[in-house]
This record gives C-alpha cells, sequence and structure tokens, in this order.
C-alpha cells in the first residue's frame, strides 16, 4: 500500500522542524530559534518497526493571527491535517500551556483524526517535572515527553503513531495499482470523460477522502486506479478557499503517492484560465507526465472549431516533447481511443 502520512503541528518555535529531522535522519527542515521558520509543508520518508510512512513538517499555526504570512502557514498547515493518518501535535515544555495550544488542541479535537501530544523540550532524563501533568489540560490522553535534540522519547511516540493507523483498513491501493490523477475545472466534465472513457454510465467509486468542503475520489477501472481531485478555480467561494483547494491538490501530487499521468482537462470552448496554466506550470515544474484533454469539443461548430484549435497554439504554453493535447467529446466520443493509449502507455512504462 502506498505509505500512511504522519503530520507534524504546532505553534511556531516548539521544535517541530529539529523532531522532523531526528525521525526522519535527515536534516531536510531548517532549524532556528527564529518562529516561524518553516512556512511550506516539507515530506520526508520514515521507517520504525519495520512499517514505513511519510512524515510532513507544517509551519507553525497561530489560529487568530491575522497577518498573511501567518495565515499562509496555518493553510499549508491545515492541508497537511486535512491529508494525514496521524497527526503528532507538538507543544514546549518550558512554555507550558499556551492560549495557541489550547485553541490547536480544539482544532485537533473536531478534525477526527487520530492525534499523538508530543511535549517538546524534555531533555533531562528521569522523571518528568511537575509542569508536564498541565498538558493533560489539552484533552488529547497522554502526552508523551520528548527531546527532539537528543532523541529521548522518539521511540515511544512512533510507537504510539503506528498503534493509531488503521493498518488493515485504510482506503488505498496495493501498490500494483497504476495512478493516473484527473483534473480540471469544476463542471469541465470529468465525470463524463471517465465514464465515456470507459463505455459505463457511472463509474462505482470506490472510496472518498472527504475535506472541508472539497472530495478526492477514487475509481478502480480495469486494474487502473483513477484519482478525480477536486474542482480549482470556484468562482463563488473566497481567494483564501481556491488557494486551499489548489493546495490541496499539490499537496496530494508531492506527498510520495505514484502517479504515472496527470489527466489535465481544459474546457475547449474558452481560453485556458490563468489556474489552468498555473497547474500546466506546476506539472511541468515537478516533472510529472500529463496531458492536456480539450473538453465539449462536440459544443463548436466546425468553423469555431477550427478557430479555437488555431488559438489555443498560443493561449497554451510550451507544453515540452511528448506532451500530447486531445480535442475530446463525452457525447461522441471524439478522443477517447487516442487518450486510451496515452493512458495505457503511461500504465506500461516503467
Amino acid at each position: 500500500m502506498s505509505k500512511p502520512l504522519i503530520a507534524i503541528v504546532g505553534r511556531p518555535n516548539v521544535g517541530k522542524s529539529t523532531l522532523f529531522n531526528k525521525l526522519t535522519g535527515q536534516r531536510l527542515s531548517i532549524v532556528e530559534d527564529t518562529p516561524g521558520v518553516t512556512r511550506d509543508r516539507i515530506y520526508a520518508p520514515g521507517e520504525w518497526c519495520g512499517r514505513e510512512f511519510m512524515l510532513v513538517d507544517t509551519g507553525g499555526i497561530e489560529p487568530k493571527a491575522d497577518d498573511l504570512m501567518l495565515s499562509k502557514m496555518r493553510m499549508q498547515a491545515q492541508i497537511a491535517i486535512d491529508a494525514a493518518d496521524v497527526i503528532i501535535f507538538v507543544v514546549d515544555l518550558k512554555s507550558g500551556v499556551t492560549a495557541n495550544d489550547a485553541d490547536i488542541a480544539h482544532m485537533l479535537q473536531k478534525c477526527g483524526k487520530p492525534v499523538v501530544l508530543c511535549v517538546n523540550k524534555c531533555d533531562s532524563l528521569g522523571d518528568v517535572p511537575p509542569d508536564f501533568y498541565e498538558f493533560y489540560n489539552l484533552g488529547l490522553g497522554d502526552p508523551y515527553p520528548v527531546s527532539s535534540v537528543h532523541g529521548h522519547g522518539t521511540g515511544d511516540l512512533l510507537d504510539a503513531c503506528i498503534e493509531k493507523i488503521d493498518w488493515e483498513n485504510r482506503t488505498d491501493y496495493p501498490e500494483e495499482y497504476t495512478k493516473v490523477a484527473v483534473i480540471g475545472k469544476p463542471n469541465v466534465g470529468k465525470s463524463s470523460l471517465l465514464n465515456r472513457l470507459f463505455n459505463r454510465k457511472s463509474l462505482a467509486r470506490v472510496s472518498s477522502v472527504p475535506g472541508k468542503t472539497v472530495t478526492v475520489n477514487f475509481y478502480d477501472v480495469d486494474g487502473v486506479h483513477f484519482v478525480d481531485l477536486p474542482g480549482y478555480g470556484y468562482a463563488k467561494i473566497s481567494k483564501a478557499e481556491k488557494k486551499r483547494f489548489g493546495e490541496l491538490m499539490e499537496g496530494y501530487f508531492q506527498s510520495g503517492r505514484p502517479i504515472r499521468l496527470v489527466v489535465q482537462l481544459i474546457d475547449m470552448r474558452h481560453a485556458p484560465t490563468a489556474d489552468d496554466l498555473q497547474m500546466i506550470d506546476f506539472l511541468q515544474q515537478i516533472g510529472l507526465p500529463f496531458v492536456v484533454v480539450l473538453t465539449k469539443a462536440d459544443k463548436l461548430k466546425p468553423t469555431q472549431y477550427k478557430k479555437r484549435l488555431e488559438e489555443l497554439g498560443t493561449e497554451l504554453p510550451n507544453l515540452g516533447t511528448g506532451v500530447q493535447v486531445i480535442p475530446f467529446s463525452s457525447v461522441k466520443g471524439q478522443g477517447s481511443e487516442q487518450l486510451k493509449a496515452v493512458i495505457e502507455q503511461a500504465c506500461q512504462s516503467e
């Protein structure tokens, strides 16, 4: 199965990045005494007692901060929380329980995910100091004393994380399944494309991973594991939510999942939006193979169809060698065989 995700969260300067580096055995996160050094999510593989997983380090959460950068860091952490199987909530023994700690604990209690409470900076061996027991007031169960600098207590912490992962019933797929991601704006025709592509009126949804207002759907078709990611660029939601949707997909692509192909859908009737172009640029930057599918081709008259093809030649960026652009109609079947061939080739490639 693909690796479960353990997210490390907490307010700034409690030692999350030091813990992340200690657990992964690598110095991937920047470690300084300045609060808020880690601003984006950082992923790395980990292993404990024969169990493999992915760890993600997040920026510090300040629930009530209005600063733009702090808001972005909070959003990045929320994305990691939404995707995580288990959450390590890091607090600081020396600071005690702060108002921000209490707010984060309340947020985590509502998220419905298993939480392991890590009391960091317990750097002395022996019995924990009396102040340690204050952290029971957060209502997250037994706290684990840890020194991320020296490594004390990290074994017990990982034991607790491994125990909280439901290894038998995780809604994921064996690695032999090929993963193909389908992305695009809302109402661009993702469901219609999948149904037409495999000649089915309605694909059986295998499972779903709910987010706050979006859903990632999974479909198993002929041994291929399709991932239908949430539409980006909703017109009737806030800019912050739009950004969160995009970052949810970014987190999915960067979390170590094996993806053979991304099918990028664009409505052929209209010029690619800024969101479309940004997604293509992102796929190029991280090196994922993708194909551009121009949906709703049947809704254009022949003269309009020809004109749009010419315009798309300048509207789309330089896609690079091997990236195909396929006009598609879920009604008439145009482009379905060509797209099938691209998917089959991607599935067979090593």
